[in-house]
């Protein structure tokens, strides 16, 4: 079947219509089409009526108005269509108002879909996921269109700097599982409320938005919530009181929020947590008190905080850890001590810490280790024989080590690591 398709593809010019084939056939044929970008506006024309379920043509060139008449041709059969980065127009998005089978819609990237057009996805009552990032139409007064979306599970907002106000039109929204607001810095704390009626919701990404402890304080009874991302929100310790009562978190994000160690104490409650990105905030090794009992803990991000040696023994019984981003702290050789029993890590950096060649000996037990990065001026050739123990090694950074042979280095490394390459002057990476 699959020779058949592709010769069909290459031949396309010579078919009008493929609306008497089984649609899984013509499924097939347009989707190797659009993958080979041999898909034009007048091949598109063979398509129409074919009842397609699934159109995808998100970057495609020279999508525009003209093309939607086929697209929407497929009637009550389309289910899926992604037209990201299109010129479709809101006089394009007319012809949606037929395809009432949607269930999911993609139109990232959109500039030409005015506030006006969104009003033709609002009888679209069977979608379930919907997706505008950075488009200006949606603002306040456009995500009026999302009322009747009763049946939407995944709503993608991200980018979209207009839609402080419009929160309000998602409450009614009782199925949302999954909402991104990512860099929507128009969104407060006034428009917090709203999202308290979405008790079904299980992730919800806010990073860059200006919502404040209080703002969060609307979100306590979210108690379904696996995933929440705060990243660079302007949040203080006290936000932890709401955060806590998150039990089922498996994913947290508060990296440039603006914590100190007040309120880390809430972390204890948290034990579901597989990962924790702390990274640029003014925590201290009494933070990490708190953190040592999080023993689901796969991924701990800690990168630019003021850890020093004695804060890592909390991290010493955190034995399912895969990844530690320690880059920017105060650590040196040895701390690496309280590290050296994580036999399941596969991805350290330790770049502009303290480490010198001492330590390098206390990573050699950690045989699981994939990544490594070593960027660090105290380090020196004489350091390197501990790591020919780390046999799984795929990527090496050692960037700004003052190491004398590269080559030579490169040689060493690879009679127990497999083949490195020498690339950008100081970077060892397996091929």
């Amino acid at each position: 079947m699959e020779l058949c398709v592709a010769r069909i593809c290459e031949d396309i010019s010579k078919y009008s219509s493929f609306s008497v084939l089984p649609k899984d056939i013509s499924q097939q044929i347009f989707n190797e089409l659009v993958e080979s970008n041999r898909l034009t506006v007048t091949s598109l024309d063979s398509f129409r009526d074919c009842a397609l379920e699934d159109v995808h043509l998100c970057e495609y060139p020279g999508v525009k108005d003209n093309w939607m008449d086929v697209i929407c041709s497929q009637g009550q059969s389309l289910l899926s269509l992604d037209i990201s980065c299109s010129d479709v127009t809101d006089s394009g998005l007319v012809l949606l108002k037929g395809c009432t089978n949607l269930q999911s819609l993609t139109f990232n990237y959109c500039d030409q879909i005015s506030v006006h057009g969104l009003e033709n996805i609002s009888g679209l009552s069977k979608l379930t996921s919907l997706s505008f990032k950075k488009s200006t139409a949606i603002n306040a007064e456009g995500m009026k269109a999302f009322t009747n979306l009763v049946n939407l599970v995944n709503l993608d907002l991200e980018r979209c700097l207009g839609i402080h106000g419009g929160l309000l039109y998602l409450k009614g929204l009782k199925k949302l599982e999954t909402l991104n607001l990512r860099y929507c810095n128009c969104i407060t704390d006034t428009d917090m409320k709203p999202l308290s009626a979405l008790t079904n919701l299980k992730e919800l990404q806010m990073s860059c938005c200006k919502v404040t402890d209080a703002g969060l304080s609307h979100l306590k009874g979210l108690s379904k919530l696996v995933l929440l991302n705060l990243e660079g929100c302007p949040l203080t310790g006290a936000c932890l009181e709401f955060i806590s009562g998150f039990v089922s978190l498996l994913y947290l994000n508060l990296s440039r929020c603006r914590l100190s160690d007040d309120g880390c104490e809430k972390f204890v409650g948290l034990g579901k947590l597989k990962i924790l990105n702390l990274g640029f905030n003014n925590i201290t090794d009494a933070c990490l008190v708190h953190l040592k009992d999080l023993i689901n803990l796969e991924s701990l991000n800690l990168d630019s905080c003021q850890i020093r040696d004695e804060g890592l023994c909390n991290l010493k019984g955190l034995w399912r850890l895969k990844s530690l981003e320690l880059s920017d702290t105060e650590i040196g050789s040895n701390g690496l001590r309280h590290l050296s029993g994580l036999c399941n890590l596969e991805s350290i950096n330790l770049s502009f810490t303290s480490i010198s060649d001492s330590g390098l000996r206390k990573l050699s037990g950690l045989t699981s280790l994939r990544s490594l990065n070593l960027d660090n001026r105290q380090l020196t050739d004489a350091g390197l024989p501990a790591l020919t123990t780390l046999t799984g090694l795929t990527h090496l950074d050692l960037f700004g080590a003052r190491i004398t042979d590269w080559e030579q280095t490169a040689s060493d490394i690879s009679r127990t690591c497999g083949p490195l390459r020498y690339v950008g002057g100081r970077l060892l990476m397996l091929e």
